[in-house]
């Protein structure tokens, strides 16, 4: 149903209606309190949590999960038992978790109070604790047997508990897709401002979120509640995203979320158990995306693997490293091995004379492979990550400085064989890739959040350097590790970090974020005949995925890209 600005205030929590009064013929479920200490994701916390069980429970059958932080909010306990009796929710369990804190050693010292370090902070920290320590603490200390779909979870919280429940949804789209947010602390405090942008840029997911605040919210160092919460829900809209608000006139309390909670859990479950659906996103993700086009996987089970490279014909391979294997995509689609001992061959790439250029970690070479296996040597002397090749042949080389010690290093070798280095100085120096006109060489520092941009010269010297790309990095790190890069006819550059795959125009702005399907993905490279099919090494697999674009190979001729927009 559309919800108006302002919900009036519904029946069953009318001003100085009291909850617990629910009519004596809906069946009422229990609430019991616990402890739970002895978490190793938060170590030394202890925390007491509470789980209620509706009366309709059915051990047979595994019920839907509510979480929420803070413990019991809204009077959810008798709100579940009104809409589970009308058949508006699914049967349901309560969980209730309080935040952890560290008991002092004395009454001399202060308890460690971890609510905003539990609760306010980015990354999957929050989400593994709920999931991989106390829900399956719940089961199987309550024997209750609880469904472990997304589409059968929900997850809430007030303030601070509030964007620590959307955060836990957020990197775990496959256990929670239900949000419930009352006065949302997306603010300064732990990086919660950070969402309003993530979700123009990141690739949807499917989430249904229900946004409560009020205008007399906080405003203070860390930022204005009220405004923020609005920025989430513009920017939930603009992403396709299912979103409903509740906006009043009050301060940081939950008096109007607990009025409005029966209507937010019948928003969040309507349609229960048709899945929630996933958004498109931006114009710049629609432009580049195809709908219901998802990560399809191509291999698993390797060592790690690297340096996708692709042929005149749109052939793909790869390198699985630690066992030194190079495997090719066969007709049907399925890797094969092309060579083994491969030296710890990593970065790979096909030049204007159809050979395969590798760079051996083992050896510290770079050789070009002939079709029939025969392996040229054309650089020797220092062990190489990444490469690219231009149209006449000639090439760019980084040297990350493995040890920490050594110079990180770009080198270029002349299609006469001659080389040197043509910068210094990048802490990390990994993923390399020219700009489709070839007027431009990138160049990404894993050990920062930067991808360098030089002009190329006539004698293959670099000019003008300047961190030019700035990379988002995950909650849990100082570095974007960027890795392998590829460009499209477009002028798109392709960046592989930690994070996902991170999209830019070429005015040096993330407009995409695709995260992958296993985490960190190491390097990439656009296959197929057409080149519109990105093909990506993340760990031990490999995944493909069909896009609208065209990808560009720097062996071919060089093309001059569109102007980017503003």
């Amino acid at each position: 149903m559309p919800f108006p600005r302002l919900l009036p205030l519904i029946p069953l929590l009318a001003a100085g209606a009291v909850i617990a009064e629910t009519a004596p013929e809906v069946p009422k479920g229990t609430v019991t309190k616990h402890v739970f200490e002895g978490s190793r994701i938060f170590p030394g916390t202890t925390r007491d949590y509470w789980v209620y069980v509706p009366q309709q429970y059915d051990p047979a059958k595994p019920a839907c999960v509510y979480v929420n932080q803070d413990g019991i909010q809204f009077h959810a306990p008798e709100v579940f038992d009104q809409l589970i009796a009308a058949k508006e929710m699914p049967v349901t369990v309560g969980i209730f978790i309080m935040h952890g804190h560290v008991k002092a050693p004395s009454d001399a010292a202060l308890d460690r109070w971890n609510r905003s370090y539990e609760y306010d902070g980015l990354g999957d920290g929050y989400a593994r604790f709920v999931l991989d320590e106390l829900i399956p603490h719940v089961v199987a200390d309550q024997h209750l047997a609880l469904s472990t779909s997304g589409n059968d979870r929900a997850i809430g919280g007030s303030s601070s508990g509030a964007v620590c429940a959307f955060t836990a949804a957020w990197e775990r789209p496959d256990a929670f897709t239900r949000v419930f947010s009352s006065i949302g602390t997306y603010v300064g405090l732990r990086g919660g401002n950070e969402y309003a942008t993530l979700l123009r840029k990141v690739e949807p997911k499917p989430l249904r979120v229900f946004l409560q605040d009020g205008s007399g919210d906080l405003n203070i160092y860390a930022g204005d509640w009220w405004m923020a919460n609005q920025a989430m829900e513009r920017a939930l809209i603009f992403s396709g995203y299912e979103v409903e608000h509740a906006w009043g006139e009050g301060g940081h309390n939950g008096d109007h979320a607990t009025k409005i909670f029966p209507e937010a859990m019948r928003f969040l479950w309507k349609g229960w158990p048709t899945p929630v659906k996933t958004g498109l996103g931006s114009n710049q993700l629609k432009d580049i995306l195809i709908p219901n086009e998802n990560w399809q996987l191509v291999g698993e089970g390797y060592g790690f693997t690297e340096g996708p490279a692709v042929d005149a014909k749109g052939d793909v391979v790869f390198n699985d490293v630690p066992k030194a294997v190079t495997y090719r995509l066969g007709a049907d689609g399925k890797p094969v091995e092309l060579r083994t001992d491969n030296q710890n061959a990593d970065g790979m790439a096909y030049g204007p004379d159809g050979r395969l250029y590798a760079v051996l970690g083992a050896t510290k070479q770079v050789v070009a492979y002939a079709a029939d296996g025969t392996a040229t040597v054309l650089a020797d002397g220092f062990r190489g990550n990444d490469i690219v090749v231009n149209h006449d042949g000639g090439m760019y080389v980084t040297e990350p400085g493995w040890d920490g010690t050594k110079p990180s290093n770009v080198w270029y070798i002349s299609p006469k064989g001659e080389k040197r280095i043509v910068d210094t100085g990048l802490k990390f120096a990994n993923g390399v890739t020219l700009s489709p006109d070839q007027s431009l060489l990138y160049v990404v520092d894993s050990r920062s959040h930067w991808v360098y941009s030089y002009q190329v010269q006539a004698d293959g010297t670099l000019a003008h350097k300047q961190r030019y790309y700035d990379l988002h990095r995950p909650e849990n790190s100082d570095e974007a590790w960027g890795d392998g890069m590829r460009v499209d006819r477009d002028g798109r550059l392709y960046v592989c970090t930690n994070l996902g795959l991170q999209i830019c125009d070429q005015a040096g702005r993330v407009n995409c974020i695709l995260p992958m399907p296993n985490g960190h993905v190491s390097n990439m490279t656009f296959g197929g005949p057409d080149l519109d099919i990105i093909y990506a090494t993340c760990n031990n697999a490999v995944y493909k995925r069909k896009v609208k674009v065209h990808g560009y190979e720097a062996f071919t001729t060089p093309i001059k890209p569109k102007a980017p927009g503003l």
